[in-house]
């Protein structure tokens, strides 16, 4: 890249942008040319030219203007171009060929939007995408089609880059907010019958969390433990509350002792159901009469089915 100033019309044919494009993405989005000489046009310079590559890129990708507009005007000093190769430039924190966002797998453009969100730490979107999602398709729903992908995303590239630490954090704390106020607006009526817990060690909670918002909205009362549950507790809790259903959560086989499901079903008051819920749980090591969902909808269907056996009239 030179270091001269540009015209529009030269910025136009090294990028292959119109000048109206050019235009209107300085009109709009404030990518303009910065150089200013008295009695003559605005000229880009070698900076402004590197944010209109990473604009151009961007959009060519189908990333929506406005967000495009976002990373190009980290450049050039969190967003770098890099040498050589007219747009190769990426937003910091990604990989070489890995794009500006999230690997969000067959998901549809809510969560590839979201992705894009979580990767600029947008907080505001963040939660209005997933507040919109809950409003129009429910807690199972959104959690398949919409946080799972995200959230999966985020632990591949993680595992890759060892990177995202910050974004994951982020959108964790907007997906449990957002999860807490469907659960507080649903109310659900009636005793809480559904004992909610992680595993002794496991501190990946969202997936209860989104358990305990969709048993909220189909008006199941539940209890929620939380986080790293030693089993005594969660026996002490079994023992003083008599729940109709036990859910505990492991998101790896670490965490998944089966020692943890046998001492429920040894408990005095044992519960009618005890389901072992997450990846954690293999199905060769879960002791007989414990149920392992295959997923949220499941999970869900299967502890209402509980509530519900609860609530028919005695027959005669």
């Amino acid at each position: 890249m030179t270091d001269e100033a540009l015209s529009a019309g030269a910025v136009s044919r090294r990028l292959g942008v119109a000048v109206t494009t050019l235009r209107t993405w300085h009109q709009r989005y404030g990518l303009g040319p910065s150089e200013h000489v008295p009695g003559q046009h605005r000229r880009y310079t070698p900076a402004d030219l590197a944010r209109l590559e990473i604009m151009r890129r961007l959009t060519t990708e189908g990333v929506a203007p406005a967000e495009a507009a976002r990373w190009a005007r980290q450049a050039p000093d969190a967003v770098p171009a890099e040498a050589g190769a007219r747009g190769r430039t990426r937003p910091a924190g990604g990989r070489a060929g890995g794009g500006p966002t999230i690997p969000v797998g067959r998901a549809g453009p809510a969560a590839r939007g979201l992705a894009r969100a979580a990767m600029c730490l947008d907080s505001v979107a963040i939660s209005e995408a997933i507040g919109h999602a809950l409003a129009t398709d429910g807690v199972v729903a959104t959690w398949d089609g919409l946080l799972r992908p995200v959230l999966v995303g985020i632990g591949e590239r993680h595992a890759a880059t060892a990177g995202l630490v910050e974004v994951e954090h982020l959108l964790s704390r907007c997906v449990s907010e957002a999860l807490a106020a469907v659960a507080r607006a649903a109310a659900p009526t009636g005793p809480p019958r559904i004992l909610l817990s992680c595993a002794d060690e496991e501190q990946h909670s969202l997936p209860l969390e989104a358990l305990a918002a969709a048993l909220a909205e189909a008006g199941v009362g539940y209890r929620m433990l939380g986080a790293r549950v030693p089993v005594d507790a969660l026996l002490e809790a079994v023992n003083r509350t008599g729940p109709a259903a036990v859910a505990v959560w492991s998101h790896t086989p670490v965490t998944a002792d089966p020692g943890q499901l046998r001492a429920l079903l040894a408990a005095p008051r044992r519960p009618l159901l005890v389901l072992a819920a997450g990846p954690g749980w293999l199905a060769g090591t879960l002791p007989a009469g414990v149920v392992r969902p295959v997923d949220l909808a499941e999970a869900v269907s299967l502890t209402t089915a509980v509530r519900d056996s609860l609530q028919q009239p005695a027959r005669d």
